[in-house]
C-alpha cells in the first residue's frame, strides 16, 4: 500500500510530468483539503485563504461523519451512501488517484485516507508533511471558494479495511492474542485529564501510543523501518486495533502502522463512546490494566 506522497512528488503530477497509461497523471489526480482540528474544526476560512490548485474542501464534522447516529461517540462514521454522495461532490471517479491533507501533520486528513481505503479506492496517498510542507516547498497555492465537482465513484460498503465494535474491542484488550493501542496523548490515557469525553482513563489492557511519536520534529511521518520497530516493541507479532478520542486520529495511527507494513483494525466510537457508557470500565495511570 502506497500511503505517502511528497510535495514534490504532487506538484510533478500536477504539472502533466508522470503520464499515465489512461490519461495524465493530472487529469487523475483529485486533492482533498481536509483542514479540521479540535480548536478550529471549519476549515473553510484558512482554505479559502490558500490551498494547493485544484483541491476540493472536505467538511470532517459533515461529510466525514454522522452526527445523526447517538451512543456512538463523537464522529460516528458516515453511512456508505452519504460517503458516496460527499465523494461524488469531491469529484471523486473510480480510478482516480486521491491525495488528501491537513496542516495538522494529517490528524485529520487521515480520517479521509482510511474511510476512502475502506469504501475500496486504490489509490488513497497523505500529502506528507501537509499543508505547512507544500508552503515551505514554495509550491503554487490557490485561493478562494471550490468548484463542485460532478464524480461518478460508487460506493457500497466501508468494509475493505477492518474495524471493530466495542464489545470486540474489549475481547481484544483482554486476550493474549490482540494488542489494542490508545492513540490518545500519554496524559489523556493515563486519565491526568479529560477534556472532551465523560470520563478520563482508557480501555482496560490497551497500550499507550500516541500518534505524535509517529512524527519527526518536521511533522512528517518517520521511516518504514523506525516505525516497524516502534510498533513491533509495542504488539511484537500480534494482531492490532487502534483507538482514540472519537476515531479520527486513530487513522492516522493506522496509516503510520500501513507504513510499517501492518495491518491494523479501527474502533471507530474509540473512548468517546466506550466512556459514554457506565457499564465499561476504565483504568487510569501508566500501565494497561
Amino acid at each position: 500500500m502506497d500511503v505517502l506522497i511528497s510535495p514534490d512528488e504532487l506538484a510533478l503530477r500536477l504539472s502533466g510530468g508522470l503520464p499515465e497509461v489512461s490519461g495524465t497523471a493530472a487529469e487523475r489526480t483529485r486533492i482533498l483539503d481536509v483542514r479540521w482540528t479540535l480548536n478550529e474544526p471549519d476549515g473553510r476560512a484558512a482554505y479559502r485563504a490558500g490551498h494547493i490548485p485544484g483541491a476540493v474542501y472536505v467538511d470532517l464534522d459533515t461529510e466525514l461523519s454522522d452526527h445523526t447516529v447517538s451512543g456512538r461517540g463523537r464522529h460516528p462514521l458516515p453511512t456508505p451512501a452519504a460517503l458516496q454522495g460527499a465523494a461524488r461532490r469531491w469529484g471523486l471517479h473510480p480510478g482516480d488517484t486521491v491525495i488528501v491533507y491537513d496542516a495538522w501533520n494529517n490528524q485529520a486528513a487521515a480520517r479521509a485516507w482510511w474511510l476512502l481505503r475502506a469504501a475500496g479506492l486504490q489509490d488513497v496517498r497523505l500529502l506528507d508533511g501537509g499543508w505547512p510542507a507544500w508552503k515551505q516547498a514554495g509550491l503554487p497555492v490557490e485561493t478562494g471558494d471550490p468548484v463542485p465537482g460532478a464524480g461518478t465513484v460508487c460506493i457500497d460498503g466501508l468494509d475493505h479495511l477492518p474495524s471493530v465494535d466495542a464489545d470486540t474491542v474489549a475481547e481484544r484488550a483482554a486476550s493474549a492474542g490482540h494488542v489494542v493501542l490508545d492513540a490518545r496523548a500519554a496524559a489523556r490515557y493515563r486519565g491526568d485529564e479529560e477534556p472532551l469525553d465523560p470520563r478520563a482513563g482508557h480501555i482496560p489492557g490497551a497500550l499507550s501510543a500516541p500518534t505524535s511519536d509517529n512524527l519527526t520534529g518536521a511533522g512528517t511521518f518517520r521511516g518504514a523501518e523506525e516505525l516497524r520497530r516502534r510498533f513491533t516493541d509495542l504488539a511484537g507479532a500480534t494482531p492490532v486495533t487502534v483507538y482514540c478520542g472519537s476515531g479520527v486520529t486513530a487513522t492516522h495511527q493506522i496509516a503510520a502502522l500501513a507504513i510499517a507494513g501492518i495491518e491494523a483494525a479501527l474502533y471507530p466510537g474509540s473512548w468517546s463512546e466506550w466512556s459514554g457508557d457506565p457499564a465499561r470500565p476504565a483504568a487510569t495511570g501508566p500501565d494497561p490494566g
